[in-house]
């Protein structure tokens, strides 16, 4: 949401890229501890799912466990594109492999907009995924057993990059039998601008980094839907620093400030002559700061149409 209120003061446009003065230095460290150099992908998708109100019990132990029966699979298999094989019949055929249970899209939440459906627990247990836990599965799988695989993003949507025995890179949809799919296809699908294609914002293999990045984003929107705005800026400020150019984050920055504005001035001032000078000015200050984090998204290609046909 892009602030359309209009204010008689503005501050400097310094203050659009000033820290923010909010401080949680428990919650920094935390999500700090995403970006250790090494950290397993895996691990950093179930503390970030604790984090954000899931339990997840026993889903390491699960997944370890798939790991190992599909490396006895592809014990056999010579080339990567083998062992790719085995891992699609793995996860979306039923068999013994996965007790005749085989993962499957769901078509009632396509792209996790309940946030219980983002945990790979409940990806696990219902075997129905979206386009953000079925790409994180067939990723973490893929590397147990040696494939060179990664993520990426398109408009609210996740991908992953494969990586042949030649150095081909492939996109693989995991939505759909991790079939081979065409550049041109998400560019059809979910339009993206030319700017943010070239720029890499759109269908860059992302490095480990820039995943911890992407699968720290879903804390960022955890906090905002319950209430934890000052929090969640904190939250994109260090996802941030680690990843400049996600500009899904600064979206969602600049969203956060306007939900700040929201709830500590338009919902109690009907009038701009009612506010108090300290109101006013901590408004100009949201205000310059949900512009700032959309003008930032807007330099790496993004649009407010993105993934709109």
């Amino acid at each position: 949401m892009r602030i359309v209120l209009s204010v008689v003061l503005l501050f400097l446009s310094a203050l659009s890229s000033a820290a923010t003065p909010y401080e949680n230095k428990q919650l920094e460290a935390q999500i700090e501890t995403l970006f250790t150099p090494g950290r397993d992908a895996l691990d950093i998708k179930l503390y970030v799912d604790a984090m954000a109100g899931g339990v997840e019990a026993d889903t390491k132990s699960q997944i370890d466990a798939m790991a190992a029966k599909l490396t006895e699979m592809v014990s056999g298999a010579r080339t990567s594109n083998e062992k790719l094989e085995i891992l699609r019949r793995f996860i979306y055929e039923p068999g013994a492999w996965n007790d005749h249970r085989a993962f499957s899209y769901d078509q009632s939440d396509p792209l996790g907009t309940n946030p219980a459906n983002r945990h790979l627990a409940q990806y696990l247990e219902t075997r129905r995924g979206n386009c953000v836990t079925m790409p994180m599965l067939m990723m973490i799988l893929g590397q147990r057993i040696g494939l060179e695989m990664t993520l990426a993003v398109a408009p609210l949507y996740v991908l992953v990059k494969y990586s042949d025995d030649d150095g081909a890179v492939w996109n693989l949809e995991a939505t759909s039998g991790g079939g081979f799919t065409r550049d041109s296809w998400y560019r059809k699908e979910l339009p993206m601008s030319d700017e943010a294609v070239a720029k890499g914002t759109y269908l860059r293999p992302l490095s480990a980094e820039q995943t911890a990045a992407l699968i720290a984003s879903f804390l960022v929107e955890h906090l905002m839907s319950t209430g934890r705005l000052e929090d969640a800026i904190i939250a994109a400020d260090v996802i941030l620093k680690h990843d400049p150019g996600f500009a899904y984050m600064q979206v969602k920055r600049g969203s956060a400030f306007y939900l700040l504005l929201k709830r500590d001035v338009l919902d109690r001032y009907q009038l701009q002559s009612e506010m108090p000078l300290e109101v006013e000015i901590y408004a100009d200050e949201l205000h310059a700061q949900n512009l700032a984090a959309f003008a930032a998204a807007e330099r790496l290609g993004w649009r407010e149409s993105d993934g709109q046909k």
